[in-house]
């Protein structure tokens, strides 16, 4: 029997997220910091101090580093109420790549990497990037990886060009995926390294110029010229990277799925609240029901991606693999949220499609919401290509 009764405390923990993010956070949205490329650094920094002050910052970080270390199925709960802005996450530290960079790094960093790596992330001090994403190569296919890493014996040289990494501009704690060529010295395969965004043979070419503008510093095009790095960068075991990108994307997906149901909600109330008040044809124009039925949709919409959210993660918690379920919410979840938000574009008119609300921007960004993490082909290819499989 699935219970999906939430705790009194995780309601209470959602309740003041909430209030946070409505009368700290919201007022930010016009910021003229809030750029074409994301929030800016210093933005992010004034955001992750007034959640500090409120003792929520980082609240899903595990306990051993001062968090409060939920279960995903409390995560659900917890990262939509987050969502509300869509600056939310930035404040609290629980956005997208931070979150699930911590999320792996916890996994599987060593002690030494964990307190140089991923502790002054969890404090808010440092962003954190997952360099995996090519031109060429590596992309909804990882397996095509074309930056390589020659190993000598005692250090590895790496090259390779990456793009689409968000919030590369500024971020100091470095995930990089590379391809460690076969040597004489050691195993070879895909691994992932970890390094200082300052180190010698990291080069931010520019940062591209894109729909959405929700992650901080926007998403980044890196070169990385014989980049020297130690054997203790090695993060986990080489050869290793690809199952190590899968523990990373399962619950990240998810989490992406929390988050944009907070903002889709949001985008439904001002829909709501837009139709009680403006008329048309001698009453609200939420009576007509054109647009009735616009809103009854989208209620519908949000209660079932909240269920299904709520499904994977109870599935994670009680020990499921995770993947497959996670790709099915990934897929249904980001394609319903986006009518959502197009529906709430078209309640409001011609407003709908200015910067007089929020609604504009959560549709934007809602887009791009359908690429992140895989675009809902590539899950269900993954999906068809499970259930195929011989019984």
């Amino acid at each position: 029997m699935i219970d999906f009764t939430v705790p009194s405390d995780v309601t209470e923990l959602a309740d003041e997220i909430r209030a946070f993010v409505t009368e700290e956070v919201i007022p930010y949205e016009t910021d003229s910091r809030l750029t074409r490329h994301g929030p800016t650094d210093e933005l992010r920094t004034e955001l992750v101090e007034l959640a500090r002050k409120r003792g929520l910052l980082t609240f899903q970080a595990p306990k051993r580093f001062g968090g409060r270390e939920p279960s995903h199925l409390d995560q659900a709960v917890l990262y939509e109420a987050a969502g509300w802005s869509t600056l939310g996450p930035v404040a609290l530290n629980c956005a997208a790549p931070d979150e699930g960079n911590m999320f792996l790094l916890n996994r599987i960093a060593n002690d030494a990497q964990a307190q140089e790596f991923l502790r002054p992330v969890i404090d808010g001090h440092q962003r954190s990037v997952f360099a995996m994403t090519e031109p060429d190569g590596a992309g909804s296919d990882p397996a095509q990886l074309l930056t390589t890493a020659l190993f000598d014996g005692s250090q590895y040289a790496i090259n390779g060009r990456k793009w689409l990494i968000t919030g590369a501009n500024g971020a100091r704690t470095w995930i990089i995926m590379a391809n460690v060529v076969p040597n004489d010295f050691g195993p070879s395969g895909p691994t992932l390294f970890l390094c200082s965004g300052d180190t010698p043979g990291i080069h931010i070419d520019r940062v591209m110029s894109t729909m959405d503008r929700n992650y901080v510093e926007g998403h980044g095009v890196v070169t990385f010229d014989d980049l020297r790095l130690p054997t203790s960068s090695v993060l986990g075991e080489v050869g290793n990277a690809l199952r190590y990108a899968q523990i990373r994307l399962a619950p990240a997906r998810l989490t992406h799925c929390m988050r944009w149901l907070g903002a889709a909600t949001r985008a439904q109330s001002i829909a709501v609240d837009f139709a009680r008040t403006r008329t048309s044809f001698g009453k609200p124009i939420g009576e007509h029901q054109g647009v009735g039925f616009m809103l009854a949709d989208n209620e519908i919409a949000l209660q079932q991606c909240r269920l299904a959210i709520w499904w994977a993660c109870w599935r994670i918690d009680q020990g499921a693999r995770g993947r497959h379920e996670s790709s099915m919410v990934k897929a249904s979840v980001s394609e319903e949220l986006f009518r959502v938000a197009d529906r709430c574009v078209q309640v409001l008119g011609g407003i709908g499609i200015s910067d007089e609300t929020v609604i504009g921007m959560i549709f934007t960004d809602m887009r791009a919401f359908r690429l992140y993490d895989g675009p809902t082909e590539v899950h269900k290819f993954a999906i068809a290509r499970e259930l195929l499989r011989a019984p």
